[in-house]
């Protein structure tokens, strides 16, 4: 299934320079299961989390987990189906269709986490035992990633990227706007076009930030699968990816408005104005990276061990 969605969605990597970062998730995906693929060993054929015994409780005393279990077959079913749905809608017509790579994508996410949930329930077991429902959803968070990358990989629909890219394009330009007054420059507004003294400056759907913005919230879910162990750490640097991508571009239509202000709006065209969009993708990823060591640090004292001269007392104390 992640060999056909490869083969799916090369065709929009190939058409769209925003989306060329998809041809880097499948070596992406790999590395993440490869670096995971001790623990996902140890838990299936040794019933072992992070280095510690799974525990195991009776089977009759955990109704949910039988509920749970039920509602997993239909997602890997239901998955299988959306897949299949999507591939049908691909090979009937001669272009890639948008709503069946969406199929594609979401129908192998359904079936790739549904199947780790069962599988964490087929480790080796107790007659009559069961796995707690904590770590069968510990065990299916190791897929997380390389699930749901592919839906990011992917253009949005085209209604949902014109009203994000509308959202966007306002913000920008608002901001340009305001900026510039209270500096006391010359400018007018006219929907998303600014008027300079030497030309007009139109802010479009390349300048909203929303091409940039899909590549840094992949870069941002990469780092977070890669080099944070809680959830609430990871759920935070993606989120502050996003964050990172929005505030970028800002300074970026700063940046560029400025210029076309001293040198007129030709001097912004061409490989200027796209190496500017490549600039941000490389600031958010180092400003991501930066703020990697803060979200690994760790706040709780350590207490000092008895045996390598620790007061007993002391720590009775504290």
């Amino acid at each position: 299934m992640a060999g056909y969605l490869v083969y799916d969605q090369q065709k929009w990597w190939a058409s769209r320079d925003d989306y060329s970062f998809g041809y880097i998730v499948p070596f992406f995906v790999g590395y993440v299961v490869y670096d995971r693929w001790a623990s996902i060993k140890a838990f299936l054929l040794e019933r072992r989390w992070k280095g510690e015994s799974v525990p195991t409780i009776p089977r009759q005393s955990a109704p949910l987990s039988s509920v749970m279990a039920f509602l997993a077959w239909c997602g890997a079913i239901g998955g299988l189906a959306l897949f299949g749905l999507g591939g049908f809608l691909q090979a009937v017509s001669n272009n890639p269709l948008l709503p069946g790579g969406q199929a594609l994508a979401y129908g192998f996410a359904a079936t790739c986490l549904s199947l780790a949930f069962l599988a964490a329930g087929w480790a080796p077991l107790p007659k009559g035992e069961t796995i707690p429902l904590r770590f069968r959803f510990l065990f299916s968070g190791l897929f997380v990633f390389p699930a749901l990358i592919w839906i990011l990989s992917l253009p949005l629909l085209n209604f949902a990227e014109t009203q994000l890219s509308l959202f966007l394009l306002n913000k920008v330009t608002v901001v340009v706007f305001n900026v510039f007054e209270i500096l006391g420059i010359p400018l007018e507004r006219q929907g998303n076009v600014l008027i300079l003294e030497k030309g007009h400056v139109g802010v479009e759907d390349a300048c909203s930030g929303i091409r940039s913005l899909t590549a840094c919230l992949f870069a941002g879910s990469f780092l977070a699968a890669v080099f944070l162990n809680r959830w609430w750490k990871k759920i935070l640097l993606v989120g502050v990816a996003m964050l990172f991508a929005f505030i970028m571009n800002i300074f970026r239509s700063l940046f560029l408005t400025a210029w076309a202000h001293m040198y007129g709006p030709e001097a912004i065209e061409g490989t200027f104005h796209d190496m500017t969009g490549y600039a941000v993708l490389g600031f958010t990823c180092v400003g991501l990276l930066l703020l990697l060591p803060l979200f690994n640090l760790n706040l709780t004292p350590e207490i000092p061990d008895e045996k390598e001269g620790g007061d007993e007392s002391g720590l009775k104390e504290e």
